[in-house]
């Protein structure tokens, strides 16, 4: 089966703080086509970002396809609030590299 890398196919890949206690991601995308291909692949869902981020489920606080903006997002609870001893990326934003590589199957 031939894939891309989601970082070929997205225009933007990013986390940063959504408030001290979660990170927020967004995955955008330019075209609608690219965005449709992603989002019927369900290579990105709340079980396959669990599994990515080796957190449970419950640590998903909120996941979104969001049609209109051609947008997934989607927001985890931290383990520490941001700027707490031993936390170790205050703004939140070196949280989305593991994105980058998600393979998804093309036609």
């Amino acid at each position: 089966m031939k894939t891309k890398k989601l970082v070929e196919l997205a225009k933007t890949i990013r986390s940063k703080n959504a408030g001290t206690d979660k990170i927020t991601f967004d995955i955008i995308f330019r075209e609608r086509e690219n965005y449709e291909l992603v989002k019927k692949s369900r290579v990105l869902t709340r079980q396959t970002i669990a599994q990515l981020y080796a957190i449970p489920e419950e640590r998903i606080s909120d996941f979104v396809e969001f049609d209109p903006a051609f947008a997934i997002k989607f927001t985890i609870y931290r383990q520490k609030p941001s700027g707490s001893p031993g936390e170790t990326d205050v703004f939140g934003c070196q949280q989305y590299p593991p994105l980058l590589d998600v393979e998804v199957p093309v036609v």
